[in-house]
């Protein structure tokens, strides 16, 4: 395999680390970057792998948390509330362009689990798609909605956007999910 071309695109895949979120870091008062955040979402694969819906395959798990948002590179990372129909479009351009710096039997594998991550069809993807979206209201819980706040997301759009990207990998979560909205409810955190 072309050593250069590898190199290239972890060069590349470091500006990751410059793309700032909507999320709030837990302990801390900045935004967590993107790469945090891929980080983050690769080790509680790990943490919660037993809390799956269906059986996964951990390796493939990791490898989907580690590139899934490598397309914010080019097309920037979105809170998960906005409504656009060209978010797919601009991020699919991005993944051809960021995978097609790999020689093309790994870019197209990694492309392949980029678009597997986004039809969240497989076990895998619904259960990293889960954790995806319950990091970041877990972040919400920790720093008193922050993010809802600043963005003034309401509680009928938090459960339309989470309790069936959640659930659908992982019920266990939802449940840890849902118990979390409702405190959030009853404390005026959450409207």
């Amino acid at each position: 395999m072309n050593i250069d071309k590898l190199i290239d695109f972890i060069k590349e895949a470091d500006k990751l680390k410059s793309i700032h979120r909507k999320t709030l870091n837990y302990h801390e008062n900045r935004y967590e970057n993107s790469g945090e955040h891929s980080w983050h979402l690769a080790l509680a694969i790990l943490i919660f792998a037993e809390h799956a819906n269906n059986e996964i395959d951990l390796l493939k798990c990791i490898k989907m948390a580690l590139i899934h948002d490598l397309v914010e590179i080019d097309a920037g990372d979105q809170i998960i509330y906005a409504e656009d129909d060209k978010k797919f479009e601009r991020e699919e351009l991005a993944a051809k362009r960021i995978f097609g710096l790999l020689p093309t039997s790994l870019g197209n594998e990694l492309l392949e689990l980029w678009h597997d991550f986004e039809k969240k069809e497989t076990a895998e993807s619904q259960f990293v798609g889960a954790l995806d979206r319950f990091l970041p209201l877990l972040s919400n819980v920790l720093n008193d909605g922050h993010s809802w706040t600043e963005h003034n997301i309401k509680a009928d759009q938090v459960y339309k956007k989470n309790k069936p990207a959640i659930s659908m990998g992982s019920t266990a979560l939802w449940e840890k999910a849902d118990y979390f909205l409702k405190e959030c409810l009853s404390k005026k955190i959450l409207k």
